[in-house]
């Protein structure tokens, strides 16, 4: 039997580049981050931000009450203390966190303290739900911007974030979705269900009212 010849710079090759995968891998799970922020319908904080260049996914959910794995309608009570929240996952390399959470603060009224827009009670209320003294740091800093520019006292809180639940599968990407859903309108596809719900619920109008030129969303 003839002996294999060159075996070992062959195995180098191999390991090699399975080195070089395995780096570039982790490079781009470290350039992954995420943000939880609340700002009233999740449906549309999803929509505006699933738009950003540099965010690569927002997931409608709820946060920051006492209720394990609640339901909507738990959430929409008010006796669970969750906040209809989304978590945001972005490349760390593309944008940043100040940019975001300019971004965010421009896209609701963050001088109401009771809801946001037609949708009233505290899961409806804006948050942002800090996990580190970085996102601490960039959400006071954003805050303190916001509120000197806008002139108006800010009472979104920045609290600590806590667990965070997926909503239920037909709320993500509501806002594209082409399923049938009947409406007072009659029956629709959700993404028409979608936009006549956010014209209805006056977000925009409040928003521009607001922030005028500065608010990044409006042609949603």
């Amino acid at each position: 039997m003839r002996p294999l010849r060159n075996t070992h710079p062959i195995l180098l090759s191999l390991a090699i580049l399975a080195g070089i995968f395995l780096q570039s891998a982790a490079a781009k799970a470290q350039q992954t981050s995420e943000i939880i922020v609340a700002g009233g319908c999740f449906w549309c904080v999803e929509s505006d931000f699933e738009g950003v260049r540099g965010v690569k996914e927002a997931i409608s959910g709820y946060t920051g009450g006492t209720t394990s794995n609640p339901t909507y309608k738990q959430v929409v009570s008010g006796r669970t203390g969750h906040y209809e929240a989304v978590r945001i996952l972005y490349n760390s390399h593309q944008i940043d966190l100040p940019r975001l959470y300019d971004l965010f603060f421009r896209s609701v009224d963050p001088t109401d303290g009771g809801g946001q827009f037609c949708d009233r009670g505290q899961s409806y209320a804006t948050a942002i739900f800090v996990s580190n003294p970085a996102q601490k740091a960039a959400a006071e800093a954003a805050k303190a911007k916001a509120q000197s520019e806008l002139g108006q006292r800010i009472v979104t809180p920045i609290l600590e974030a806590s667990t965070f639940y997926e909503a239920e599968d037909y709320h993500q990407d509501y806002y594209k979705g082409t399923k049938r859903v009947l409406t007072r309108f009659g029956p629709v596809k959700q993404s028409e269900a979608y936009k006549r719900y956010r014209e209805g619920c006056g977000r925009d109008a409040r928003i521009e009212q607001l922030w005028g030129s500065d608010a990044p969303f409006l042609s949603h």
